[in-house]
């Protein structure tokens, strides 16, 4: 979801996870934990539609790439070690992230959102929930939930938005923290924060987590999905409340045709070494952008020429939820002149709905550019397969396109890249590896 600021990383795959227990006789954490990702097309999602062709699943692919793009960086205001693994489930282009909450705990499936940090569940009693398969959260069934007041620093640390007259986050009747945390797409939640016992697995647990327990929740939500876990650079977020694991994590995503599982790593986890790994910084929004993974893209090599960007203030953001690289208008147009020149006119061009370049018989095609990415510090050497992937049998597309709205650098690109995201070095580093064998 885009949160108040804007939804992302609401990546185009699943996920779920176990994490660590910390009890009054065991507060140690590990160091470091993985979970498994599976695309939400690949066929071993458990929702893989077999009834849509490549074409239908590629062009669904590019809607919500443009949409995504359009929707970062608008202005969204109200008054408008164990190593421990799990399995992901797609859900509609994102992630969904099997969590426990509450003593006992009651296993929950969220969507796991980089974009945003708030983690929420719809609560009991909920007036305005959408519908959901699992019962509702309710917190006075549980012995570890903790209100928190509107003094306290999670409270404080929540976005300022004014609704229908109303300040937020305000004092409900008995002090608690009401809260209003919105996203880019215009999906809401209002509850109170609270803290609570988040676990993954029998033996594992983060405890005191914040979190809100929406009452009053709209938007665009699938059945599967009881909130929402933010995964962004904020306090908030789960990842800035895992204590000593760590604020990293990695990932290595394999083409989505591959009849694999690949791995989420976290902490120590997470780390990636060897020949190959080069590193770019991660730049930080102020504001309502603040949640975001930006980098720099100087420019983009095709064949033996670059296309400079000109830009040096964090110009892209990196999204696996995003299946499509959206770039600026201007600078798309010369980057597709060149692919065009370098594949030459002798090939057989396909009109797609959403596609700008598309060519038949794909096998034929011999002559592929040398196609390099250029982040400050970190140059990146595509394969055909990150540039062009196959939609149909025959037909390949660009796996880019232009955009007025926010750039991303979207998952197509990082196929069969490790990618690490370490925020507290400020950096996201990146080596070419076969993801089929994480």
């Amino acid at each position: 979801m885009l949160p108040h600021h804007s939804l992302s990383f609401a990546l185009l795959l699943f996920l779920s996870i176990f994490v660590f227990n910390v009890t009054a006789a065991n507060n140690k954490l590990p160091k470091g934990f993985s979970i498994d990702l599976i695309h939400r097309d690949s066929p071993l999602s458990p929702f893989y539609n077999s009834s849509m062709t490549r074409s239908e699943r590629f062009q669904n692919a590019a809607l919500r790439s443009m949409s995504r793009a359009n929707r970062f960086g608008q202005s969204s205001t109200a008054e408008t070690s164990e190593l421990v693994e799990t399995d992901i489930l797609p859900n509609d282009g994102s992630y969904l992230m099997k969590i426990s909450v509450g003593t006992p705990p009651v296993e929950r499936l969220a969507l796991a959102d980089t974009g945003s940090d708030l983690i929420w569940f719809q609560c009991s009693p909920c007036p305005k929930c959408y519908p959901q398969n699992a019962p509702l959260f309710d917190p006075k069934s549980s012995s570890t939930y903790m209100t928190l007041l509107c003094g306290s620093d999670p409270c404080k640390a929540l976005p300022q938005v004014k609704v229908q007259g109303q300040q937020y986050p305000k004092c409900g009747t008995s002090n608690e923290c009401t809260y209003f945390y919105s996203y880019g797409d215009k999906s809401y939640t209002i509850g109170e924060l609270g803290t609570e016992l988040v676990s993954f697995g029998q033996a594992t647990s983060f405890p005191k987590t914040v979190f809100g327990c929406g009452h009053n929740n709209n938007g665009l939500y699938n059945m599967n999905n009881t909130g929402l876990v933010g995964l962004g650079q904020g306090s908030l977020s789960l990842v800035s409340q895992m204590g000593n694991v760590g604020r990293r994590f990695s990932y290595c995503l394999p083409p989505y045709s591959a009849k694999t599982t690949t791995k989420l790593r976290f902490g120590e986890e997470a780390a990636i070494s060897g020949n190959g790994v080069v590193s770019t910084s991660l730049i930080t929004k102020p504001g309502s952008l603040s949640s975001f993974y930006f980098l720099n893209l100087e420019g983009i090599t095709v064949g033996q020429q670059t296309v400079r960007t000109g830009q040096s203030n964090g110009n892209i953001f990196i999204d696996s939820g995003t299946t499509l690289t959206m770039l600026p208008s201007s600078f798309y147009e010369q980057i597709e002149a060149l692919v065009k020149q370098a594949i030459g006119a002798n090939q057989f061009i396909v009109q797609n709905n959403h596609y700008k370049l598309c060519y038949r018989n794909a096998n034929s095609i011999q002559n592929f550019p040398n196609f390099e990415v250029h982040f400050t510090g970190a140059n990146l050497s595509l394969k055909p397969q990150n540039f062009f992937p196959h939609i149909a049998n025959d037909v390949i597309c660009f796996a880019m396109l232009p955009t007025d709205g926010m750039p991303i650098y979207g998952n197509v690109a990082q196929i069969n890249f490790e990618v690490e995201h370490d925020l507290d070095q400020k950096k996201v580093s990146f080596a070419p590896g076969d993801c089929t064998k994480q």
